[in-house]
């Protein structure tokens, strides 16, 4: 994941003066702060995107197709059987 966090345009001042935190979620509702770019998974598509403001709300903005190491399957590149485990 990579990290490009603009924290200065990450709150925006509301009615009264109040400070209002701005940021985007993932899929498991976790806290994304603008400017952080992270891999998404939208009907079976893969892409990087960037937490961005747009109209006063936030939102994701795709900025690379395809993710990083998205293409690696979860299977060793090699035979582990001919590694000593003794040693």
């Amino acid at each position: 994941m990579w990290l490009l966090a603009a924290p200065a345009l990450a709150d925006v001042t509301g009615p009264g003066g109040r400070t209002v935190d701005c940021y985007c979620t993932d899929r498991n509702g976790a806290r994304v702060e603008l400017g952080q770019t992270i891999c998404l998974q939208v009907d079976g598509r893969m892409f990087m995107a960037q937490c961005q403001m747009s109209l006063n709300v936030p939102m994701w903005r795709e900025v690379a197709q395809g993710c990083l190491g998205a293409s690696q399957s979860g299977e060793p590149t090699l035979d582990a059987g001919a590694v000593d485990a003794k040693i």
